[in-house]
């Protein structure tokens, strides 16, 4: 696969440029629609873990219409939509499908960056004489896409001479949209919106634009530079200004400055000490990977912890050596956690109040440029642990792993956001890692087919030396 080129943005509109916006509609609904025709054509909600008052992380486009919106509790949506049907999360699986369209997608162009999980934009800016008409090319990918994908799995598609209006375009028609602003007809659209249908743009935005006379998109993008610092308070008024008039200024990729792992805290999880400390590996392994991954140590973590009834708790942890190892992690944030609980007369952070939990690293190093000190070289043990991860991706993820990950391992299931899809990449192939089932389901099934297996052999081996024992017994027989 090609790698994205990156840092496109420019000062000036450029002529001809072309710049072509995928999103897929619904997307994580959308795929277990395909997966399990019973949910098609129906209101579904995928949920991050099983509970009754889980948050749908994605609403099926058929329970959009019923105003489910994401980041709704179950109750909150089934009192908009009764029948709603609340679907288990099942991340390898979307991993799987941006695979697929991230796939598609470069044989049309080499120049693609996915933006997100279920997002991508594609430079056609060098191809104007590879391609006739562009609106062609997009009902192509269309076509391709339902061919890989399903027919469940839609996408929007926006055409523009920028990013921002290309992705632009993808909301004014949903599902299955294929819109193209130009010069021509970007003011006809804007004076149909509202502020905040503009991506980036909020409430508090959109009251401060209207306090300097800006109500309309429309405003926004004849409104002056210098208005628009004035509304936004600096140099982003002017990225809003050369946005709107055709400039770029939303085509780059940035390096990692910080990681971060966190889950919300189950009525199970907070009931039980033992999986509050399950739920801290399971972060810090999840962190460890990612640092493998990408090549790097990091000097600085925070961990955070947050309570249904009581004020959070938080710090702030600065390392003197760069540090990869997930336990190591663990134990710094544990100094830290035993420390407060002493000055505080043994309250106890890991309580049944707990509601959520998070790990943030920062400060990172590459591994080539680690410097190991003469009385505490860690290089041997560094290695290993790269290792580790190569058998993992050769083998599966469960095949090899530290006794730390074999305490209450599925306290933490695999979870997936729309954000940043750099972990799924490793230079120009993608992350098998991340792309296997590692669900307890499936821990079950595989220790079940293998019991299975176990006893066939048995049964074989059994029947075997029956069998021979027969054939000895006749031949001897026979020969007396």
């Amino acid at each position: 696969m090609a790698s994205s080129r990156i840092n496109q943005n420019h000062s000036s509109a450029k002529p001809g440029s072309v710049l072509m916006y995928i999103d897929m509609n619904s997307f994580f609904a959308s795929c277990e629609q395909q997966e399990n025709p019973k949910l098609r054509n129906k209101p579904i909600g995928v949920i991050t873990h099983p509970s009754e008052h889980a948050c749908v992380i994605a609403p099926s486009i058929e329970a959009k219409v019923f105003k489910v919106k994401t980041g709704m509790r179950l109750p909150d949506c089934r009192a908009l939509c009764p029948q709603l049907i609340a679907v288990l999360a099942r991340p390898y699986v979307y991993r799987d499908y941006h695979v697929k369209i991230m796939k598609v997608l470069h044989k049309y162009c080499d120049d693609v960056i996915a933006k997100s999980i279920d997002e991508a934009v594609m430079n056609f800016s060098t191809y104007r004489l590879v391609y006739k008409d562009f609106r062609d090319v997009a009902m192509q990918i269309k076509a391709d896409l339902r061919e890989v994908c399903g027919e469940f799995v839609k996408c929007s598609i926006g055409i523009a001479p920028n990013a921002f209006l290309a992705k632009l375009a993808t909301e004014i028609q949903k599902p299955d949209g294929l819109i193209e602003i130009t010069p021509e007809n970007i003011d006809g659209y804007l004076q149909k919106m509202q502020l905040t249908d503009l991506p980036g743009i909020a409430n508090a935005n959109a009251s401060r634009l209207r306090k300097v006379g800006i109500n309309t998109p429309y405003d926004l993008r004849h409104g002056s530079e210098s208005l628009l610092r004035k509304a936004f308070g600096g140099v982003v008024g002017n990225y809003w200004h050369r946005r709107l008039n055709f400039v770029e200024t939303d085509m780059y990729k940035n390096d990692y400055r910080a990681m971060s792992a966190g889950r919300t805290v189950s009525r199970q999880q907070r009931e039980n000490p033992q999986a509050l400390a399950s739920l801290l590996i399971s972060l810090c392994t999840r962190l460890e990977q990612r640092l493998v991954k990408q090549h790097v140590f990091c000097r600085q973590c925070s961990f955070l912890i947050r309570y249904h009834d009581a004020p959070g708790w938080d710090v702030n942890i600065h390392f003197g050596q760069p540090l990869q190892d997930a336990t190591e992690l663990r134990r710094y944030i544990m100094q830290r956690v035993e420390e407060f609980e002493k000055s505080h007369n043994g309250f106890k952070l890991f309580n049944n109040k707990v509601q959520h939990m998070g790990v943030a690293i920062s400060n990172f190093v590459s591994d080539e440029h680690v410097q190991y000190t003469l009385f505490d070289n860690k290089i041997k043990q560094d290695k290993v642990r790269k290792t580790m991860y190569q058998l993992k991706d050769l083998y599966g993820k469960n095949m090899v792993r530290k006794a730390s990950e074999t305490v209450q391992a599925h306290e933490m299931r695999d979870a997936i956001g729309f954000g940043s899809v750099k972990d799924l990449y490793e230079g120009d192939n993608f992350n098998q890692y991340l792309l296997e089932d590692d669900s307890p389901e499936k821990d079950s099934k595989r220790k079940e087919e293998f019991d299975n297996k176990r006893q066939q052999i048995k049964e074989r081996k059994a029947n075997s030396k029956w069998h021979t024992y027969s054939i000895a017994t006749k031949s001897e027989h026979e020969y007396v």
